[in-house]
């Protein structure tokens, strides 16, 4: 199931401890890297730059295969893009849907004949540009941000425990920093027979920044703190490293994955 009234917004591997790519077409420039923490042994985290689609995962469930989950939902997105490029006119908002689908199939057909890795699965942050306007499928805890007119404003509503909490009104914002249960997720790839994820979409105007990121991240790092970076002079790759060392100054309890796009209209 998916939550399929679609949002609309005009605001809008193998196991690794540090790994960046850059890309840059005629339209888009791009750039993202993964870094292992300071408190972390290993990085569950994955991402992928591929022309105009973007993916940031994060792996759950520790010695229980985290890792594999995120490189299964790299793996399927990559595969089913290959058959989607090949279609004249492909419908974006189903490419997004059979990527998540088919993930969560196979994720839970591993753990399926691995009981050792029962308890896996993984967040997931996919955006694909299709000329001015942007599609972001989104389960998680990890973030989708936009930076526009120098504004940061976050797309993605975070499937937590916490979240809920503070939609219901039983805890601030604040409260939620350092709540023992912060790191609960209620949606994730692999998590249920029946995969729920949020679809948005949105337009593209000039100068607009995309951020997606996990919580390796914003869980050390905050908004005011990100959007200063972006509004910065520097370049998407110098603008990834101070994130990154940020998060690591502030502690580095978890892997962090950023992905920075700037459409170029």
């Amino acid at each position: 199931m998916i939550n399929d009234k679609i949002k609309q917004t005009n605001l809008l591997q193998k196991t690794i401890k540090n790994m960046q790519q850059s890309k840059k077409n005629n339209k888009i420039k791009a750039f993202g890297k993964t870094d292992i923490g300071i408190k972390r042994k290993v990085n569950e985290d994955t991402f992928m730059l591929d022309d105009v689609t973007f993916l940031v995962t994060d792996g759950m469930g520790g010695e229980a295969g985290g890792d594999i989950a995120s490189q299964i939902f790299k793996t399927t997105t990559e595969e089913i893009l290959s058959v989607a490029k090949k279609k004249a006119h492909g419908d974006t908002k189903q490419t997004i849907k059979n990527i998540f689908s088919e993930s969560n199939k196979r994720i839970l057909k591993c753990v399926k004949e691995n009981s050792k890795l029962k308890g896996m699965g993984c967040t997931a942050e996919l955006l694909i540009l299709v000329e001015q306007n942007v599609f972001i499928g989104h389960i998680g805890d990890s973030r989708t941000y936009l930076l526009r007119n120098n504004k940061l404003h976050q797309l993605t509503h975070d499937h937590s425990l916490v979240q809920e909490q503070i939609d219901q009104g039983l805890i601030t914002s604040s409260e939620a920093v350092d709540h023992s249960y912060k790191n609960v997720i209620l949606k994730a790839v692999g998590a249920e027979k029946k995969i729920s994820f949020d679809l948005i979409k949105g337009s593209v105007i000039p100068n607009d920044i995309f951020l997606l990121c996990t919580d390796g991240l914003t869980d050390m790092v905050n908004d005011t703190f990100i959007e200063k970076i972006l509004n910065s002079n520097l370049e998407l790759s110098e603008k990834t490293e101070k994130l990154i060392e940020a998060a690591n100054l502030a502690g580095g309890h978890d892997n962090i994955t950023i992905i920075l796009v700037e459409p170029e209209i």
